[in-house]
């Protein structure tokens, strides 16, 4: 599904952030990529987005080199991808049936397909009942939650969850957690970016480890070694 091979990437004339990365996601998997603040992650997760090229190497999704390709096929290959952030990215002034329907919005999706997958996906994750709240009404982990649901409900092969629990009480950071296996289970590819040993450690699923811009670990069922 995604491939990295022997990729770098510098910014400015010598700040070398990723070197001669290689690993590759398969369709399915749930890798989690740890690392110490500034170890790289951010930018590899920015990388696999298309929000940055590499400066050498190579990416592909799906079996298509992201440097290569034109501008409207990068953004078929973003639509193939739900981002999970730590900040949520909500907006504020709308309902939660407003936040997951404008996504739909964006993408051009038809009003009939908006009105029957929205309370769908609010449902799946939990927060039907709080339809017509506003993200100031909600809880931390109810706010994470709905963030789930924005990335979920165009129904993309990839979930990219970075530093998702970065905000919540250990409580609702294994809620979101549940929700992120659930989605795997499904059959989606899932890549989670945390800080969060007890989560790794408890998870046991595939972890990289990135130090200083290299992979120095890439364990099939590893914990957090930082």
């Amino acid at each position: 599904m995604i491939k990295f091979e022997n990729v770098t990437k510098i910014y400015g004339p010598d700040s070398v952030v990723l070197q001669d990365v290689s690993f590759e996601v398969k369709e399915g998997e749930f890798v989690c990529i740890v690392g110490k603040s500034g170890a790289g992650k951010t930018t590899l997760i920015r990388l696999i987005l298309g929000l940055d090229m590499p400066t050498s190497g190579n990416i592909f999704f799906a079996g298509q080199n992201i440097s290569e390709v034109n501008s409207m096929e990068l953004q078929k290959i973003r639509r193939r991808i739900g981002g999970i952030y730590q900040d949520y990215k909500l907006l504020p002034t709308k309902t939660v049936y407003e936040n997951v329907a404008y996504i739909m919005e964006v993408e051009g999706k038809a009003n009939e397909e908006i009105t029957r997958d929205v309370p769908k996906v609010l449902e799946a994750i939990g927060l039907i009942e709080k339809i017509n709240n506003f993200p100031s009404e909600l809880s931390g982990g109810e706010q994470q939650r709905l963030a789930v649901a924005r990335a979920l409900v165009n129904y993309p092969d990839v979930i990219i969850a970075d530093e998702p629990t970065g905000n919540l009480d250990p409580y609702n950071a294994y809620e979101v957690v549940s929700l992120l296996e659930k989605i795997n289970k499904s059959g989606k590819t899932v890549i989670l970016s945390t800080h969060d040993r007890e989560i790794i450690n408890k998870l046991g699923k595939r972890v990289i480890t990135i130090e200083a811009g290299r992979i120095i670990r890439d364990d099939a069922k590893g914990r957090f070694m930082i």
